[in-house]
């Protein structure tokens, strides 16, 4: 029967990637998300630096745009419309709507809504970063705020901004539009990123995983936390059972804040009181590893998919033939 479709992870990665690219250029650090159709999480990724919480908030915004099928920003007027029961409301019944912040826009093929792209973090926001360059900040003659600029470059279209009045937010910033204003070098070209060595490691760790997983015959999900147990990588291979997409970075957090093997950790912790005490989700089952540099614990690999036990075993080759 005909079905919601999902991006397919190599379009995402290559949406993240141009993303990164005009991030790095503007001189912005934060995470950039894409969920499918469906609702489905398919990649993120955490620039270097990119402060912990902005993946949470992209992957939310993301969410709202792919399953509302209209940019974040639209919801949120709606919702500031609406009454408070009814706000509270959406929430309860779509948990992953838990910030409907502006800048979340939909990925379109043809009349088809396929994902929702979104980005947020340490200096990923509508605000403009002090020393940056002004003629970046203007796309077609007009002021283009950082964080609307760079998905919306991502995905090709025309600047349109997603947070109020850019001229306003310009001027506190930079004092007053000039009205003879320059086309501005908002949307030129940028670069490929080669400054996201934390990032990059990342994204070989995540694809080691994925091959290994392919060789086997098997379709996981793959998340690579830092030490905090903050996400600087996720991606579920196409095909792969969508709950992967939750327990992979629950086992990779767990395995990085208890330096354990994540099955290690059930015996020495009450489940019950992880989930009471810890402000990230954690999971005691197979598949989640530590990951070590220079003697020290420096994050976690997080790998789930139909059987926990092959998951583990994953993980292990693959964090071993990434070394």
């Amino acid at each position: 029967m005909p079905e919601t479709r999902d991006i397919p992870l190599a379009e995402a990665r290559a949406l993240i990637a141009r993303a990164i690219d005009k991030a790095e250029q503007l001189g912005l650090r934060g995470g950039i998300a894409v969920v499918g159709g469906t609702g489905a999480l398919v990649s993120t990724s955490r620039m270097d630096r990119g402060g912990a919480g902005g993946m949470a908030r992209a992957r939310s915004k993301a969410w709202i745009s792919a399953t509302q099928q209209i940019p974040s920003a639209e919801h949120l007027a709606r919702m500031n419309f609406v009454s408070p029961p009814v706000e509270k409301g959406f929430v309860l019944c779509s948990p992953e709507a838990a910030f409907p912040g502006a800048g979340g826009m939909p990925i379109v093929d043809g009349d088809e809504v396929i994902g929702g792209i979104a980005a947020s973090g340490a200096t990923v926001s509508p605000f403009f970063p002090a020393g940056i360059e002004q003629d970046r900040m203007i796309a077609d003659g007009r002021p283009a705020n950082p964080e609307d600029l760079l998905i919306h470059y991502a995905l090709g279209l025309p600047y349109a901004g997603q947070h109020g009045d850019d001229h306003e937010r310009w001027a506190r910033s930079f004092g007053p539009f000039p009205e003879d204003a320059p086309q501005g070098a908002g949307m030129a070209a940028a670069p490929p990123a080669g400054q996201q060595q934390e990032l990059a490691g990342a994204i070989r760790l995540a694809d080691a995983v994925m091959q290994e997983a392919a060789r086997r015959g098997a379709l996981v999900a793959v998340a690579v936390v830092d030490r905090r147990g903050d996400p600087i990588q996720q991606d579920g291979m196409d095909g792969s059972p969508t709950a992967a997409g939750f327990l992979a970075p629950a086992l990779a957090a767990t395995a990085a804040t208890f330096e354990l093997p994540s099955e290690q950790v059930a015996g020495r912790f009450p489940q019950a009181m992880l989930e009471r005490l810890l402000p990230y989700a954690v999971s005691t089952a197979a598949g989640g590893i530590p990951i070590r540099q220079g003697g020290r614990v420096v994050g976690g690999l997080g790998v789930a998919g139909p059987d926990p036990a092959l998951a583990a075993e994953i993980v292990v080759a693959a964090l071993k033939a990434f070394a």
